[in-house]
């Protein structure tokens, strides 16, 4: 302590932010990400219910293509076909989207990229 009373103690914390979803995670030295309140990403929870809600309509005869669907969403149709490949996640992802629980390599730009089609493979491709 100095003479007027006051010490200061400096404390050195590594530690890396990240982006994730538009938001910034900090990860610690090990490369774990700091546990935090479940942060649900919009843009993943809006494109599963877009992937689900063009499905039904596919299946209901509403358009019969994908070309058509498109056309009536004034989108691109491979985005259509991306976002539809949504409903292909086994459910275990889908929770953790909707809880915001999803880790933060599950981005976006990753769900759309080709992933595979069974459940156990998902999870190991998503790690």
């Amino acid at each position: 302590m100095s003479a007027t009373g006051s010490s200061t103690v400096s404390v050195r914390v590594p530690f890396l932010l990240r982006k994730h979803g538009g938001r910034k995670l900090v990860v610690t030295p090990d490369g774990q990400p700091l546990p935090s309140q479940p942060q649900i990403d919009n843009a993943l929870v809006k494109a599963l219910a877009r992937a689900h809600r063009w499905k039904r309509l596919l299946e209901a005869g509403v358009y019969g293509s994908l070309t058509e669907l498109a056309a009536a969403e004034k989108i691109n149709r491979s985005y259509v076909s991306r976002v539809l490949r949504l409903t292909l996640l086994a459910p275990e992802i889908v929770e953790a989207i909707l809880e915001g629980k999803q880790g933060p390599e599950l981005t976006m730009v990753r769900l759309m990229e080709p992933f595979p089609v069974g459940w156990q493979a998902q999870g190991e491709h998503f790690r």
